[in-house]
């Protein structure tokens, strides 16, 4: 049989005001009978309330919990849940996310692929939409690759928020996650110093199968979408069409000005 316990990885989860997605999260683990050398939630100053239930959480499922006295964004979440890490390899799901039945044996591969080669960063199992740049690597993934003229703006995004699994010692390579800033510019940020780091990303290409993003009522998303951007008329086709062309340009010249991170010593 093979293994479904994992010593080397912790699952790190940021969480805030969304207690009952966390424990639909931690449940859906428990579920496919996947479990880590350990377990740390983030939280970030959630409403008393969220807080209760993530202590009765915890005597549940023993993980570590790293507070917060009050609220200080995604970036801040990420980098102290990050510096709990005591493990190799962190999985990395925000708290609105479920893994599926298909994801354990897929999720072998990706730690396989990790431990055999050290020059890989991370791996991905989740976006809302595919990369524009991609080389077949196996088994259903393939190598994420950033092409400078390539017209998608989605090419940035070698790395993503979304499920991952990376190394932990990600910040001595890539340096921390900027801090007091909205989650879209503290994501894109990452993303520029992962490109000019060189990392190296996976891309699980059935990305839609692994994780379930759920959302609510009760608990929507924190993260809202401008109208405008969804709508299919044709001004604002023609609107989306102009500002995607803006957005390549502004994003380049943001990374061309990125520099990259240099450990202190």
């Amino acid at each position: 049989m093979q293994p479904s316990h994992f010593p080397e990885v912790t699952l790190l989860v940021t969480h805030y005001n969304r207690s009952t997605s966390l424990e639909r999260l931690l449940k859906a683990f428990q579920a496919l009978g996947c479990t880590f050398g350990e377990i740390v939630v983030s939280d970030d100053g959630s409403r008393p309330e969220h807080q209760e239930k993530v202590a009765k959480l915890h005597g549940i499922y023993g993980f570590r919990l790293v507070s917060a006295y009050q609220n200080a964004g995604l970036g801040n979440n990420i980098n102290k849940g990050q510096d709990a890490v005591q493990t190799p390899y962190t999985l990395y799901v925000q708290e609105d996310f479920r893994p599926t039945t298909q994801f354990l044996p897929h999720f072998r591969d990706a730690l396989a692929f990790m431990n055999e080669d050290a020059t890989l960063d991370m791996v991905r199992f989740y976006a809302f939409f595919d990369h524009p740049i991609k080389k077949p690597y196996g088994k259903g993934y393939s190598e994420l690759k950033f092409n400078w003229w390539h017209p998608s703006h989605l090419k940035f995004f070698c790395y993503s928020d979304h499920p991952h699994l990376r190394r932990s010692d990600f910040f001595q390579k890539f340096g921390r996650y900027i801090e007091g800033k909205s989650g879209d510019e503290t994501e894109l940020s990452m993303a520029f110093k992962f490109i000019k780091g060189k990392g190296r990303a996976l891309f699980f290409d059935r990305f839609s199968t692994l994780f379930d993003h759920l959302n609510s009522e009760d608990e929507p998303s924190t993260m809202r979408k401008t109208s405008w951007r969804e709508s299919n008329t044709i001004p604002i086709r023609i609107m989306r069409l102009f500002y995607l062309r803006f957005r390549w340009m502004k994003n380049t010249f943001q990374l061309l000005f990125t520099q990259p991170y240099k450990a202190s010593r």
